[in-house]
């Protein structure tokens, strides 16, 4: 059984990634109904939320269906982490996540996120503030290390563990590299052997499929996976990756209307949360992901992210749904 603290988490746990713009409620409504084990928010500024800025406040709107649910923050003050900290534990979640993998050049040039990964002392002292600063569990998101010459995770997660953390999640590229090119396992594999390590340490990147899901776990040797991309537009990743891992087989890929009745409930979702407008916006960058692979879609994609209509847009989908009733029988 691995835990977080109190929170038990089965034997083998698939985390949703926090993804900026991506991992709101809508969103995680569909992949916690489809086997999500444990989610966190979109990141949150630290800056943002001392502020009381409305985008950063409502990404603390949290539901008792997520939990676990943990809240991810960022910043690059010392202080105003420890302070958001005690904001965001009010907003009770689960446990509080620190990223510091981030590697866009908002977060990091603003000395947020991977840019942390330059300054491990820091780190560290921001980590221990954190952790003083709410009594939830603790936990990290980072990467490998800044750049080729600087992989220092192995330390790192001593470091931390030292402090006080509780699990640690470990994206298997550096910052430069962003996210192109093969995410490299083998450190996080590294950090998993250490005897020291005694917290829960989770794999990330590049996972996208069941098979891929057990080689790593075997290969690895890491307590569980968190998905980021590959869920986007496929929340069924995570039910089918753990029938693979118990079974050995394939579950039957989602059919049209599987599709399209996840679609709806995501829009329709999205649409009591952010307003009629705002949830038909945001839902057009999931449209082509839950109809990927379809010939000829672009223009009913066309249409989708043209109409301001939930009215119309629904029959888009009803009228989707119709047209390629066969595509994944």
């Amino acid at each position: 059984m691995v835990k977080i603290g109190n929170i038990e988490l089965g034997s083998f746990p698939l985390l949703l990634a926090p993804m900026e713009d991506v991992s709101d409620p809508p969103f995680r409504a569909v992949c916690k109904a489809n086997g999500a084990d444990l989610m966190y928010t979109e990141f949150i500024s630290s800056e943002g939320l001392i502020r009381d800025a409305a985008k950063s406040v409502q990404k603390l709107d949290i539901f008792e269906y997520e939990r676990p649910i943990g809240i991810q923050l960022f910043g690059s003050s010392i202080e105003t982490m420890a302070s958001c900290t005690e904001i965001a534990t009010k907003a009770g979640p689960d446990l509080i996540d620190i990223n510091y993998g981030c590697p866009v050049k908002q977060v990091a040039c603003k000395g947020a996120g991977a840019a942390l990964l330059q300054d491990i002392p820091k780190m560290v002292a921001m980590t221990s503030a954190v952790v003083k600063a709410t009594h939830l569990p603790v936990t990290v998101k980072t990467r490998l290390g800044w750049d080729d010459s600087t992989k220092n995770i192995e330390d790192v997660a001593e470091r931390l563990q030292d402090i006080g953390i509780q699990a640690l999640t470990i994206h298997g590229r550096t910052r430069v590299q962003m996210y192109k090119g093969e995410a490299d396992w083998r450190l996080i594999s590294k950090v998993k052997e250490n005897q020291r390590i005694k917290i829960p340490i989770f794999g990330n990147g590049d996972v996208d499929s069941p098979m891929k899901a057990l080689e790593y776990r075997e290969r690895y040797g890491v307590d569980g996976i968190m998905i980021g991309r590959a869920a986007i537009g496929y929340p069924w990743i995570f039910n089918e990756i753990k029938h693979f891992l118990a079974t050995g087989t394939y579950l039957p890929a989602p059919t049209i209307q599987q599709r399209m009745d996840v679609c709806m409930a995501h829009l329709d979702f999205s649409i009591r949360w952010k307003g009629e407008h705002g949830g038909i916006v945001e839902m057009r960058r999931h449209y082509s992901n839950y109809f990927r692979g379809l010939g000829h879609f672009k223009p009913f994609r066309t249409r989708l992210v043209t109409s301001m209509s939930h009215e119309e847009i629904q029959g888009i989908l009803m009228e989707i749904a119709q047209t390629y009733q066969t595509a994944f029988a």
